[in-house]
């Protein structure tokens, strides 16, 4: 029985009930479809107060449990994409981003869907793999911890609305879009638009022009229609769009912009000093990969790096997209290129290439000489598989190429102090010794400019080793380009550059038969790296021979 406090409810299940008796089902229909309009409207009333407060959305409609919920500044950073409608945001890795992201889809879908306004979330970001790896399992998981009665309704179908890379409700979608494609953004049309870029650095500035089409026409008054705009990134290199927005060039004032810095992120726990002092360790505090990733900060390292981060990167990315296709068959000669450890803190590196693919880096720890040789001959295989290791032949390495060779295996050995007579792409520059060739050669085929296709798996020690390298000429004819000596980077690492070399050197085969080794001690085996290295240049078409000692 209803309570004697509640006369209209009452009231209407006597009329409800007295339906029933009369069979009157087109009034009760009339009844029900009158109830539900009510419902909708207050659950309506209750998420459109949202619509222009994503700070307060996800404080009260996300199930936070011990998470906390926001920090100050992710907070901060959800109140000025209400108010400014165009907000770029870069900082350290792990300040949150891909939770701020996914929060900003999820509050505007949810409220737009509310008013029953028609609306679009386009998300974009350089690389597909950050789209579909990163940022929608995000987006789902967070969907899993809205508080579904804050927003009086039921959640999310996963069969019908919240799909795997899409969310489609009645009155609009979000939907992923490649970066390289403007077009596919500047078509999007709705009364309520949102543009979600991640990985903002390297968004190209096609993107950023069909994204700025859609401002046109778009309303900072709340009202319809209307455009926001949230680009996310950890920094990168001095250049770009992303970076133009954040040093205020001309015609872009109207960006809010944000620099989440490490204290803050600290502060609020999601860094921890400990992480950031080793990678301080790790890098070197004065690397642009410390600068991007941990301080946040737009710094290059092409002014004195042999190696532009950047070109690294793109390489771990074009590695990336190749795994992501089911690592589809590469063409090319299969190369192993191995770093013997040199002390007990030193890592022994295999870096397997076939053509312009680094596939895989495998490493080894405290392994002797002699383990190192069988690993390599294992490693070596027969017929399609077969493999031709470089392995270097200093210090420890120097056995290892010599118990190769008793064993018959067609070893080629690395000497980064042996004069090289190759030349720089253009012709107009030699190199001290073949090191500075390798290293050389790497960069050239990492340069963007020629159509850059060598692939690097991801590897933050690689990347470190690849780019810490600096380099300066000397006078001569021809003049010259020296690579920082090894001991050196050493030094200034506090480690040995284990993996870079080991890429450097499975990418420098077809160097060595235009090398000329010369060592303080003539053993039998050095007679034979030039020969060897000279039947290998000509398998690989090279037409020179190299001259060894004595000859």
């Amino acid at each position: 029985m209803p309570a004697a406090s509640d006369p209209e409810r009452a009231l209407i299940e006597r009329q409800v009930l007295e339906l029933v008796r009369a069979g009157d089902v087109k009034t009760l229909r009339l009844l029900r479809d009158r109830a539900q309009r009510k419902r909708d409207e207050k659950t309506a009333r209750r998420i459109i107060k949202y619509m222009y407060d994503p700070a307060g959305w996800a404080r009260d409609c996300i199930d936070w449990g011990d998470d906390g919920g926001t920090t100050a500044y992710q907070a901060e950073i959800l109140s000025a994409l209400a108010e400014h409608h165009r907000a770029a945001v870069r900082g350290p890795h792990g300040l949150g981003k891909t939770g701020l992201a996914s929060w900003a889809v999820l509050w505007f879908a949810t409220t737009r869907e509310a008013a029953g306004i028609d609306w679009k979330v386009l998300v974009t970001a350089s690389a597909w793999r950050h789209l579909s790896v990163y940022l929608w399992p995000e987006i789902h998981k967070w969907a899993r911890r809205i508080r579904w009665d804050v927003l009086g309704r039921q959640p999310f179908s996963e069969l019908r609305e919240l799909l795997t890379l899409n969310l489609k409700l009645v009155h609009g979608a979000a939907t992923p879009v490649a970066s390289h494609k403007p077009e596919l953004i500047e078509g999007a049309h709705a009364e309520s638009l949102l543009y979600m870029i991640d990985e903002a650095k390297v968004v190209v500035d096609g993107t950023w022009d069909a994204i700025e089409g859609a401002f046109s026409g778009g309303r900072t008054d709340r009202t319809l229609p209307e455009a926001f705009a949230l680009a996310i990134s950890t920094p990168g290199p001095p250049a770009g769009r992303f970076y133009d927005i954040h040093r205020r060039a001309p015609g872009l004032e109207d960006w809010w912009v944000r620099h989440v810095t490490l204290a803050e992120a600290v502060a609020a726990g999601r860094i921890s000093p400990q992480w950031a002092e080793q990678r301080a360790r790790q890098w070197g505090r004065d690397s642009a990969m410390f600068a991007n990733r941990v301080l946040g900060e737009f710094h290059a390292s092409d002014e004195d790096s042999v190696i532009p981060l950047a070109w690294v990167e793109a390489a771990i990315e074009r590695w990336h997209a190749w795994d992501g296709a089911g690592r589809p068959a590469l063409e090319g000669r299969r190369i192993l290129g191995v770093d013997v450890a040199r002390s007990g803190g030193d890592s022994t590196v295999f870096a397997h290439r076939q053509g312009h693919a680094i596939t895989e880096l495998e490493i080894h720890d405290r392994e002797d000489t002699m383990q190192t040789t069988a690993r390599v001959q294992a490693a070596v295989g027969q017929g399609e598989q077969e493999r031709v290791p470089v392995v270097d032949s200093m210090g420890v390495g120097g056995g290892v190429v010599d118990r190769l060779r008793e064993l018959n295996v067609p070893v080629l050995a690395y000497t980064g102090a042996a004069k090289s007579r190759s030349r720089t792409r253009d012709g107009e520059w030699g190199f001290t010794n073949l090191r500075s060739a390798a290293y050389w050669r790497v960069r050239e085929l990492l340069d963007p400019a020629f159509d850059a296709e060598l692939l690097l798996p991801p590897d933050d020690l690689l990347i470190s080793d690849l780019t810490a390298p600096t380099w300066k000429t000397l006078t001569g004819i021809p003049p010259k380009i020296q690579i920082e000596p090894k001991e050196q980077l050493v030094e200034r690492l506090g480690r040995s550059p284990d993996r870079g070399d080991a890429v450097v050197m499975a990418l420098a085969s077809e160097l060595l038969a235009s090398s000329t080794v010369h060592v303080p001690v003539r053993r039998e085996t050095d007679r034979q790296l030039p020969r060897a290295a000279a039947r290998y240049g000509r398998s690989l078409g090279h037409g020179g021979g190299a001259a060894g000692p004595g000859r």
